[in-house]
C-alpha cells in the first residue's frame, strides 16, 4: 500500500515543479518585454491627444413622407382608442347642463358658481396659441456662417481648427501634445480647456480613444528625433458654452460629417469618418 502512495506523492511533486518552472519563465518573459519597450523620450514619434467635440442636434429632423403617414395613422389610432380626458368630461357635463337650461330643468343659481366655462378656457388657450411663434429651424445657414454654432440645428456638428504645420495651414481636430504624468484623455481635456479658456463644458465618452492616426512631419521640420506624430482621438459632447478665440476669427468651423471633406486631408478624413456616426 505504501508504494502506490509514494508514486502519487512523487507525481504531485513533479507537477508542482513543472508549474513553478512555467511561472518563472512567464515572469521572466514579461520582464524582458517591459525592459525591451522603448521609452517615450527615445521615440521619434510624438504622442498627441485630439478632441472630437460634437454638438448634438438641437431640434428633430423633418419627417419624411412615410414617417408623416405613419404618425398620422398612430394619432388616429390613439384618438379612437383613448379615454376621455378631464377637460373633455367637463365639456360633456356642461353640454348636458346647457341642454337642461334650455328645457327649463336647470337651476340658474347653481350655474352662477361656475363662471369660467369650458368654451372660455378654449378661447383663452386659442389666443395663447396664436401668440406663440416657433423658433427658426434655419439660422446661421442663411449666411453659410460655418464659424457659428447655431447652424444645422438638426444635425451633429464637429469642431475643426486651423493649425500651423511647418509652413502650411492645416485643418484638423483640436489637439495637444501629451505631457509625462497625464493620461491621453487628460491631454484631450486640457485641449478643451485651452481652446475655450474654460468657457465650454463637455462630456467625454469613455477613457479609451475612439480612433488614431499617424503621420510624418513635413521635410522642412522633420528630424531623426522628431519623425512624426501619433494622434489618439477622444469623443466629447458639447453641453454648454461656445468656442471663441480673440483675434483668430476664421480659424475654427463647426461642420457636419458631409462637410468634413471641404477641410480635412483625405487620409486624415478617412480615419475620422471611421468613428463618426450621424444618426
Amino acid at each position: 500500500m505504501a508504494a502506490p502512495g509514494r508514486r502519487v506523492l512523487s507525481g504531485v511533486a513533479r507537477g508542482w515543479r513543472r508549474l513553478e518552472g512555467l511561472r518563472a519563465r512567464s515572469l521572466g518573459s514579461r520582464t524582458l518585454t517591459l525592459a525591451a519597450a522603448p521609452s517615450h523620450s527615445g521615440s521619434p514619434w510624438r504622442l498627441l491627444g485630439a478632441l472630437c467635440l460634437q454638438r448634438p442636434p438641437l431640434v428633430s429632423k423633418p419627417l419624411t413622407p412615410l414617417q408623416e403617414e405613419m404618425a398620422a395613422l398612430l394619432q388616429q389610432i390613439e384618438i379612437e382608442r383613448s379615454l376621455y380626458s378631464d377637460h373633455e368630461l367637463r365639456a360633456l357635463d356642461e353640454a348636458q347642463r346647457l341642454a337642461k337650461r334650455k328645457a327649463d330643468l336647470y337651476d340658474e343659481e347653481e350655474d352662477e358658481k361656475n363662471i369660467l366655462m369650458v368654451q372660455d378656457l378654449e378661447d383663452m388657450w386659442e389666443q395663447k396659441f396664436l401668440q406663440f411663434k416657433p423658433g427658426a429651424r434655419i439660422t446661421a445657414d442663411k449666411k453659410n456662417d460655418r464659424t457659428s454654432l447655431h447652424r444645422k440645428l438638426d444635425r451633429n456638428l464637429v469642431l475643426l481648427v486651423k493649425e500651423k504645420l511647418g509652413d502650411q495651414d492645416v485643418w484638423m481636430l483640436p489637439q495637444a501634445e501629451w505631457q509625462p504624468g497625464e493620461t491621453l484623455r487628460g491631454t484631450a481635456e486640457r485641449t478643451l480647456a485651452t481652446l475655450s479658456e474654460n468657457n465650454m463644458e463637455a462630456k467625454f465618452l469613455g477613457n479609451a480613444p475612439c480612433g488614431h492616426y499617424k503621420f510624418k512631419f513635413p521635410q522642412a521640420v522633420r528630424t531623426e528625433s522628431s519623425l512624426g506624430a501619433k494622434i489618439f482621438f477622444f469623443k466629447a459632447l458639447l453641453l454648454t458654452g461656445d468656442f471663441s478665440q480673440a483675434g483668430k476669427k476664421g480659424h475654427h468651423v463647426w461642420v457636419s460629417k458631409e462637410e468634413l471633406g471641404d477641410y480635412l486631408k483625405p487620409k486624415y478624413l478617412a480615419q475620422v469618418r471611421r468613428f463618426l456616426l450621424d444618426l
